[in-house]
């Protein structure tokens, strides 16, 4: 991809056209600026959210629809639906308290889902599931420090791979087993924790009082975790990331083709427009910026209360575009772009050649080398130089060419003799 750069790129290399006039900029942070107003209104936080509980119906329908999948029938409530799955994908990590790890941690059932690694939706969930009913083990993360304790299982499987195939499963299906809390719970129940979030039990600083109670970081994600800050909770906080996101593409796209009258396959809105990825910035920014305002002034000074109102998904969306971007702007990124811009060149020019070799009469060609081969054969059974031109003469007759000097002498070398001769080509 070529990035047009200033005339001063190299010495600053930030500073670039971005090909964005004033009205992307108004657009993108239009649209930014919604979306934000859509999470301080319609997101807040958790149980006080209006989209909230909409999410969490659909959870329950899907754990529902995913438990039928499996050989549930009673099409009752998702409390049966969830009991139905915790007994069908039983795994060896699921201890409740700190009483079933014989006392060595604090652990309750409403954060059990948050200390235990194997019950994270992200490859590092995955990794530590597998590797808990590999070896017959529970992993955990209690005062900042991973602790491992024996928790004897086996899997089901005649072999490594039909082992590995039944941890994967029994790691998921436990997951949908836990997404919409458990089958006892009181209400909504604890769910699981957005992907990632459990690395947060890893930051053992700051220092936090949230209604008098001193806490670090950790602490404070885990109590946001036991009041519902969850992956339910962060389906609904992605919804005004996936408007802010949408909506810059749709316009970016509209505008590019009724304004700018570009052709169809140059309005499609992917990462390779510089303009587009700049108002995907600015937008999320907005987003950002209006979430944070919302936060600080609903939460009345409270740690906790600022916490459980910041949308973790826009943020996260906003960090990892303004990392790209730079990446982008240093030219850390164009090695990668490049090979992919040469490939797919390399593709086009393939695709031409399959189109001129698809031309291309196999059956005609064919018959053509069988001939030649017959040609070949008969010349090669040649025994000296005037049995070699009476062969040619007989393949040239075959093939209905003319010599010319055929129309005037019967042979050449009558025709050499003849002074007044001359070639005539039909």
């Amino acid at each position: 991809m070529n990035i047009p750069l200033s005339k001063d790129t190299d010495s600053a290399p930030l500073r670039y056209h971005d090909k964005c006039d004033k009205y992307d900029y108004l657009i993108a942070a239009g649209c930014g600026v919604i979306s934000g107003l859509v999470d301080a209104f319609l997101v807040g936080s958790p149980g006080q959210s209006v989209l909230g509980s909409w999410t969490d119906a659909q959870v329950d329908k899907c754990v529902m629809n995913f438990a039928k999948m499996n050989g549930w029938s009673d099409n009752g409530k998702s409390a049966s639906a969830i009991g139905f799955l915790e007994n069908k994908f039983r795994v060896n990590y699921d201890q409740r308290h700190g009483g079933d790890v014989g006392g060595l941690f604090d652990m309750s059932t409403k954060n059990h889902h948050m200390k235990s690694l194997a019950h994270s939706p992200s490859p590092i969930g995955l990794f530590f599931s597998v590797l808990n009913q590999f070896t017959g083990t529970a992993t955990f993360v209690a005062n900042g420090q991973l602790v491992t304790i024996s928790a004897e299982y086996e899997l089901v499987g005649g072999n490594f791979i039909a082992k590995l195939f039944c941890g994967i499963a029994n790691w998921f299906g436990h997951l949908m087993s836990d997404v919409a809390g458990s089958s006892g719970a009181a209400g909504r129940g604890s769910g699981i924790v957005m992907p990632f979030y459990e690395l947060f039990n890893f930051c053992k600083f700051g220092n936090f009082n949230p209604g008098g109670a001193r806490m670090d970081l950790a602490q404070l994600a885990t109590r946001a975790f036991e009041q519902g800050y969850d992956m339910r909770f962060g389906l609904t906080m992605a919804i005004p990331v996936v408007l802010c996101d949408l909506s810059i593409r749709l316009i970016w796209g509209l505008r590019h083709y009724f304004g700018y009258h570009k052709p169809i396959n140059e309005c499609i809105p992917n990462d390779q427009h510089d303009d587009l990825r700049v108002m995907l910035l600015v937008g999320n920014g907005a987003l950002c910026l209006v979430d944070g305002i919302d936060a600080v002034a609903r939460s009345g000074g409270n740690p906790l209360a600022i916490f459980m109102r910041l949308n973790l998904v826009a943020w996260f969306r906003f960090v990892m575009l303004a990392v790209k971007e730079l990446c982008i702007r240093l030219g850390l990124s164009l090695g990668i772009q490049k090979n992919i811009e040469a490939f797919k060149r390399i593709n086009a020019a393939l695709q031409v050649y399959l189109a001129e070799l698809e031309k291309i009469d196999i059956e005609a060609f064919h018959r053509e080398t069988e001939e030649y081969n017959k040609m070949m054969s008969l010349l090669d059974g040649a025994k000296d130089e005037n049995d070699l031109n009476d062969k040619l003469y007989t393949l040239l007759d075959r093939m209905g060419i003319k010599m010319s000097w055929q129309s005037t002498h019967d042979s050449f070398d009558s025709f050499m003799r003849d002074k007044s001769a001359v070639l005539r080509f039909e």
